[in-house]
This record gives C-alpha cells, sequence and structure tokens, in this order.
C-alpha cells in the first residue's frame, strides 16, 4: 500500500491559499459549533425545576425543560456551580433557641479560654459509655486490597454482644479517673454520686495542682443534672461548664476520645465482662497524652465552627 497523498483538487486549494498570502500549513482555530441549549433562558428553566424539588435526577430536569440530559448536566454543574449532596444525619432537629444557646455556651467558653490561657489545663471533662463483649468492625475496618481479578471478600452481619459494662471517664491532660458500673446496678444519681465522690479523691491524689480550683464538663443526663448531683458539687465547691442539650458534637468524649477507644476493640471477643473491662482499660491506656491535647485543642475550634454555623450541627460542612 503506497503512502497517502493529497488528491488534486486539495492540492489546487492549499495552492490557491498561498498564492493569496497564507503562510502556514497548520489548521485555523475555528469558533466551533453554536451552542444552542445553554442560554440564560434554558439556564433559568433549569433553575427553576431544581427550586421545585432539589431531589430531581438529571433525566427529569431534561424532560420538564425539554433540553438533552448532556445540556442539562453542563448547566447544573457548571453554569450554575451545583453538585449533588446526600443529607447527614444529626442528632435533632434544632429549634432557633437551641442554636442560639450553643453559639452562646461557645462563645462563653471561647472568651474564657482568651482570658485565662490555662483554664482548660482546669477543666476535667467526662461521660459514660457502653463497651461491648464484641462490637462488629466497619465497613471500613474489613476493607482489604485485591487484585481486580479476585472476587470481592464477604462478611456476615452481626450485631453486637448483650455481654456489656458500662464505662465512666474522666480526663484532662491524661487519665484522671475510670469507673466500671456493677453488674446488675443501673444509672442513677446515687452511683454517679459515688463516682463523682472517687473522682473528686483521685483528683486531690494525682492532680493536686488543681484540687481547689478545677471545673468539670459532663453533658445533661438525668444523673449529671439532678438536685442531688448539684447539690454534691455545691458543696465541694466544684464548677460545672455549661454544655448545650443535643450536643455531642461538643463533647470530648463523643467526638474524639470514645471513638478512640471503641476503634481498638471492634472486631474481637473478650468472652465475660470480666475480660471487656481489661480489654477496655488496655484501650484506654493505648491512648497518648498527644491525643488528649489534640483534643482538647479540637474542642476550642469547634466553638469557633459552632458559631460560625449559628447553632446548627457543623460536621461535614465547609466552614
Amino acid at each position: 500500500m503506497g503512502m497517502p497523498v493529497l488528491s488534486s483538487a486539495q492540492v489546487l486549494r492549499w495552492h490557491k491559499v498561498f498564492k493569496d498570502g497564507r503562510e502556514s500549513v497548520e489548521n485555523e482555530q475555528s469558533a466551533g459549533r453554536p451552542s444552542t441549549s445553554r442560554t440564560e433562558n434554558n439556564v433559568a428553566r433549569v433553575k427553576a425545576v431544581l427550586d421545585r424539588d432539589r431531589r430531581s435526577s438529571v433525566r427529569i430536569i431534561a424532560e420538564e425543560a425539554g433540553l438533552p440530559k448532556t445540556d442539562v448536566h453542563r448547566i447544573i454543574t457548571e453554569d450554575l456551580h451545583m453538585r449533588k449532596v446526600c443529607a447527614k444525619l444529626v442528632p435533632k432537629n434544632l429549634s432557633d433557641e437551641q442554636k442560639d444557646n450553643r453559639v452562646l455556651v461557645s462563645w462563653e467558653l471561647l472568651v474564657r479560654v482568651t482570658s485565662e490561657p490555662d483554664f482548660l489545663q482546669r477543666v476535667i471533662t467526662g461521660d459514660e459509655t457502653w463497651v461491648f463483649e464484641y462490637d462488629p468492625t466497619t465497613k471500613r475496618q474489613s476493607s482489604e486490597w485485591h487484585t481486580f481479578q479476585s472476587p470481592r471478600p464477604k462478611n456476615t452481619r452481626m450485631r453486637k454482644s448483650r455481654v456489656k459494662s458500662m464505662l465512666f471517664f474522666f480526663y484532662s491532660k491524661e487519665i484522671v479517673h475510670k469507673d466500671f458500673m456493677p453488674s446488675g446496678q443501673t444509672v442513677n444519681q446515687t452511683f454517679y454520686l459515688q463516682v463523682l465522690e472517687r473522682l473528686r479523691n483521685r483528683v486531690v491524689r494525682v492532680r493536686r495542682e488543681i484540687a481547689n480550683t478545677w471545673f468539670l464538663h459532663h453533658d445533661n443526663a438525668p444523673s449529671h443534672t439532678s438536685f442531688a448531683t448539684r447539690e454534691f458539687l455545691s458543696q465541694h465547691n466544684i464548677t460545672t461548664l455549661p454544655h448545650p442539650p443535643y450536643s455531642p458534637d461538643l463533647a470530648p468524649c463523643d467526638f474524639s476520645l470514645f471513638p478512640k477507644l471503641k476503634t481498638q476493640l471492634k472486631g474481637h471477643h473478650s468472652g465475660t465482662a470480666e475480660n471487656v473491662q481489661a480489654a477496655a482499660t488496655r484501650a484506654l491506656n493505648n491512648i497518648s497524652n498527644e491525643d488528649f491535647l489534640r483534643c482538647y485543642e479540637e474542642w476550642q475550634q469547634r466553638w469557633n465552627h459552632c458559631i460560625r454555623s449559628q447553632g446548627a450541627y457543623f460536621e461535614g460542612d465547609k466552614l
């Protein structure tokens, strides 16, 4: 097969354009095919459909606007600068009053930290949580490296075990006190008062420098806010930090330390409640002092996030 050559007609055309003054054989830029769909009118029609129903698919929008799907997709992403996102789960639909309270508490604590640099060093925060004999691994934890040809690994659906133990956990720069609830005991104000008494004695022994000036931070569980609990704290001159209701995103145990603890326990069988407590204790000891310090730094950042989001939940938002 011979080499491709220009036809006589094409040679004559090139001869003519060079005779008229052309000096390059490169193709000249062309304006291309004019767009007839991405007009201002069509952009407005697509936006009107989206304003009525933000869950509409590209196909439905294209049918209602009478436009090709490819043009609708480009209008949404390039002209309207929009993307489709899934709704995030939040603990509660907050009222305006609850949002204002979250902002007020965050602002007060930030002002206190600014005026007293050592303020957070005197704050002991704590909470209680269940630790289980067996807690299934997360989807991310069970992922494995495989080739494209290997079959996808399968995992049976399992639930948390019934054997569990309630852990009470208080810390500042380090673990100050931990307590496990005895089997058959319920979390009531009587038991919580016993935990607080052991915590107070522990602070006197291991944190003498703040024994008379420390603050307690816990959430608004009934046993934490009961009259007997508030009376006990008042008698021993222990000031509690305010915590807005329905705000696990502002509780250090919830957003930082408990996830670190439970991640280490997932996927392991402990067998008995005693082994559960031993495993939880080992996991707590594996949490470094740097983790505690970073947790307190993140706590301050979350107060700022809460203020910028005007009291709304801010997890996953770009602030």
